[in-house]
């Protein structure tokens, strides 16, 4: 059996390594890859190995940016360190998960679910993957890592979206702070325009989180938001009829 290890993290791609040399003396490890971007590069011009072990959050990214940028024929055994309630989002598009630390328990479990199964399941389990991956491109929830979680953010709870020194955060109603690993211009395509808008380079906002709209200088609007915001959100001259527009759901006349 060829495997490919995607592990971000030294000791436990070694730990992992260690333990399937132990409960599965076949098993050839043809990869360790650490990244999103490494991966794609190697399954694009490897031929597939019959397993992957995928860790959730890699050193560029969630690994499920990977699967928006290439077909993975494999079944995929996931690796987190993520509590229990994060993992009920990925168990059921996966053929199994292993919880950080590994145990020798629980991987032979998952390899003994992966004998079982019949090619007609892995393929089903691969549509489940794609079909989460496209549901959150269209973006009815966010899958946000943090320290220890995943912490999954519903369009519906964001205020807007701030750009600053490359990174890029959401803020809630709630007043939480969520930093994303996609820009604005990613972001602007992907929330529902009838909900959010980009208003400068700094920020999209949603509709439901403008308090009232002040006239500034020279023909321009300065919203005010019912959260606090790092700067003033200022909309431009010759975007104020656009604003107008979406704010009030009124398109103009053909």
């Amino acid at each position: 059996m060829k495997v490919a290890i995607i592990e971000d993290e030294t000791a436990a791609a070694v730990n992992l390594s260690a333990i399937l040399a132990k409960v599965c003396p076949e098993a050839e490890i043809m990869a360790t890859l650490e990244s999103v971007a490494e991966t794609v590069e190697w399954l694009s011009s490897h031929p597939a190995p019959d397993l992957l072990f995928m860790d959730i959050h890699l050193a560029d990214g969630e690994a499920f940016r990977i699967f928006e940028r290439i077909d993975v024929p494999c079944p995929i055994i996931f690796t987190t360190a993520y509590d229990q309630y994060a993992l009920d989002a990925f168990k059921v598009n996966s053929i199994d998960y292993l919880l950080k630390p590994i145990k020798e328990s629980d991987l032979v479990r998952a390899l003994d679910k992966l004998r079982k199964l019949t090619a007609a399941d892995v393929d089903l389990y691969r549509s489940r993957i794609q079909d989460m991956v496209h549901n959150e491109e269209r973006q009815r929830v966010f899958l946000i890592p943090v320290r220890d979680k995943i912490v999954p953010l519903h369009t519906d709870q964001i205020a807007y979206c701030y750009t600053s020194n490359e990174k890029v955060t959401a803020c809630t109603f709630e007043g939480n702070h969520l930093q994303l690993d996609k820009s604005l211009d990613k972001l602007s395509k992907m929330l529902p325009s009838d909900r959010f808008f980009r208003a400068n380079r700094q920020f999209i906002i949603a509709r439901s989180a403008v308090r009232d709209i002040t006239v500034w200088f020279g023909s321009r609007l300065s919203l005010n938001l019912c959260v606090n915001i790092p700067e003033r959100i200022i909309i431009s001259k010759d975007r104020v009829p656009e604003f107008k527009r979406w704010f009030t759901g009124v398109q103009p006349a053909d």
